[in-house]
């Protein structure tokens, strides 16, 4: 026979035995404490024939007499615990995922990646200009010769000190190239607790996406204003999940209002509170930065 017991029930039923036993113990004490005086009335006077005969003072109250019931009853409470040991049976916790959790409206506009444009190409060089030089300019001049001829009497005059420019200061350090982001590649990124199974990179994919809609519509609350007012939908949030597998730069980029967005951005944000983090997305064999789109639909049942 299959029983079935949760932990709960589990709890109720020791506790039941636990004060059965304590109430036991009581009980006889309270019967072993009243024939106790009765028997030191019955036995005050009395007188062995022999040191055999009296090796028990009072015979009424030899409490090994009881040995053979008490061990009866904890080898039945025994079983009993055993039994209800190995019937403890543990639940997982049913999470209710929509069947269309991953659909969303194609309509909505995505703002692409950001990434780094390419430079300008640089402007053709200027035409060479063909200067026409006048005839008269073409005439050759006589060189001026000066006489530099040094003499005793010739006073030499100190050449003014000519002081240098000061350097000019060193170029600013090149702004860090950031890395392009991905929307798109050959391994696309997954939510951790699928990569020790045996199976395609496909087949991972699809147990990841599993994985990460358990992880959201457990942790997800739906907002007290926003089921009041009866608020039902598609939270789209983009995020860029980076070469370390790390979640970055999440933004809503389509709300239903009723403080949904900030919710679905919350659970997003626990992501990177996990104890393991994403595998990230590959390209050509080397992880890459991708930008990750995730609706989060928000139904009243």
């Amino acid at each position: 026979m299959d029983i079935a017991i949760t932990g709960a029930m589990l709890l109720v039923i020791a506790g039941v035995l636990t004060v059965l036993v304590i109430g036991l113990i009581l009980l006889f004490k309270f019967f072993m404490k009243k024939r106790g005086a009765e028997a030191t009335a019955k036995y005050q006077d009395h007188k062995w024939s022999s040191p055999l005969e009296g090796r028990t003072k009072y015979p009424d109250l030899d409490v090994f007499s009881w040995s053979g019931p008490f061990f009866r009853l904890g080898l039945a409470l025994s079983i009993l615990i055993a039994v209800l040991a190995f019937s403890w049976t543990q639940y997982e916790a049913v999470v209710d995922i929509p069947e269309d959790a991953l659909e969303w409206d194609e309509e909505i506009e995505i703002e692409p990646p950001r990434t780094i444009p390419p430079p300008p190409p640089p402007p053709p060089p200027p035409p060479p200009q063909i200067v026409e030089v006048p005839e008269e300019e073409l005439t050759e001049e006589e060189p001026e010769f000066v006489d530099q001829t040094i003499e005793e009497e010739t006073v030499m005059e100190p050449q003014p000190e000519v002081k240098e420019a000061p350097p000019p200061p060193p170029p600013p350090p090149p702004k860090p190239k950031e890395e392009e982001i991905f929307r798109v590649v050959e391994q696309m990124p997954r939510f951790p607790g699928c990569e020790d199974i045996a199976g395609t990179n496909e087949e991972k994919y699809q147990c990841a996406q599993k994985k990460m809609l358990e992880f959201i519509y457990k942790n997800i609350k739906y907002p007290a204003i926003a089921r009041e007012n009866g608020v039902e939908g598609s939270v789209v949030i983009q995020f860029v999940v980076e070469k370390d597998g790390s979640i970055a730069d999440p933004k809503v980029v389509r709300d239903i209002g009723a403080g949904c967005g900030d919710e679905a951005m919350r659970v997003v944000q626990l992501m990177n509170n996990m104890g393991e983090k994403w595998t990230p997305g590959k390209q050509r064999g080397r992880s890459v930065r991708v930008q990750f789109t995730l609706p989060v639909r928000f139904r009243l049942e």
